[in-house]
């Protein structure tokens, strides 16, 4: 079983940070290899919407998504991990996400859904933010469900902390560390 993770914070170790840190953790003590990337570090250009991949499902456009793509088509299981900013996910998730309009037309207009593997395919949202308003993890979590069943995960599970603001503040949330580890555990049970 593979699972790849996204980490869309810019803060280095920061709380997405942590909280992805401990799902990964989750994961390859549950038996599955992971690959992680950090999406503040990539180059990824913004999508054009230039209509390029209409055609064949393929973006024009070469850069780290090329990576993004091949272990997404690979992957049994994905997790996002990013802070709520400005009621959404980060832009450096929102960036990834926009790239994947490729798999979109390859699902929607060319009727060639990604397969979903051997193990079928879930999802993890790992979110964290400063406000106290419920409206910005659901925010957050429908452009990511977008995501998901663009790239053919069925199910996905959302764990959200607000008013987790200072760097370091979710070590302090009673249950978050211990939850998202054991949310990387379900993930890969089969």
């Amino acid at each position: 079983m593979k699972t790849v993770a996204f980490c869309g914070s810019p803060r280095k170790g920061g709380n997405t940070e942590l909280l992805l840190t401990e799902a990964v953790r989750g994961v390859e003590e549950g038996g599955s290899s992971v690959i992680t990337f950090n999406l503040n570090l990539m180059n990824i250009k913004a999508c054009q919407n230039c209509g390029g991949c209409n055609e064949n499902g393929i973006c024009i456009f070469h850069d780290d998504m090329d990576q993004i793509y091949s272990a997404i088509r690979e992957s049994d299981r994905i997790i996002i991990a990013s802070p709520i900013f400005f009621f959404s996910v980060s832009a450096q998730v929102k960036l990834m996400i926009d790239r994947c309009q490729s798999f979109w037309c390859e699902k929607y207009l060319l009727e060639k859904p990604v397969e979903q593997g051997e193990y079928g395919r879930r999802g993890l949202l790992l979110l964290a933010g400063g406000m106290k308003d419920e409206m910005g993890s659901m925010c957050a979590e429908a452009c990511a469900k977008a995501f998901f069943r663009t790239v053919s995960v069925s199910q996905h599970e959302v764990l959200s902390y607000l008013d987790i603001d200072e760097k370091g503040a979710i070590k302090s949330h009673p249950t978050a560390l211990q939850e998202a580890y054991d949310a990387g555990r379900k993930l890969v049970s089969k």
